[in-house]
């Protein structure tokens, strides 16, 4: 049975900086680019869950199209992970069956992470300015 160590070996693996949440067994900050909120994951069996908060829903605005983008990088950009909102806040998800997980599982979803920050932060940020 795989356990919250093989998540940290395979992080090891991967060489991925992170670091143990205190008083939270299971759960890791993943560093990602600097300028880039760093990747929760939290294995709380029998799930492993990665989730990126990437910002606010901004308020007084109409959000449409920052919504239709959304749902665009959902259909188009993203395999293993998944923009929501959750209690106003815009976050980038994935969830992994503990049991099932494998290296080359953690290691896409990980690079899936990376490069939706990369590319498609930017135009979301952008979008958010132009709403307020």
């Amino acid at each position: 049975m795989r356990t919250h160590k093989d998540v940290e070996a395979y992080l090891a693996q991967l060489n991925r900086k992170y670091q143990a949440v205190e008083d939270q067994p299971g759960t890791y900050l993943v560093s990602t680019n600097a300028s880039m909120p760093p990747v929760a994951i939290r294995v709380d069996p029998p799930l492993v869950v990665l989730r990126v908060h990437i910002g606010d829903v901004p308020k007084g605005v109409d959000q449409t199209e920052l919504f239709r983008k959304l749902l665009g990088f959902n259909a188009r950009g993203l395999v293993h992970t998944a923009y929501g909102i959750d209690d106003n806040r815009i976050v980038l998800s994935a969830a992994h069956e503990l049991e099932n997980l494998d290296f080359n599982e953690i290691e896409a979803t990980l690079d899936e992470i990376d490069l939706a920050l990369a590319q498609q932060i930017p135009v979301l940020s952008e979008l958010s300015k132009k709403n307020v």
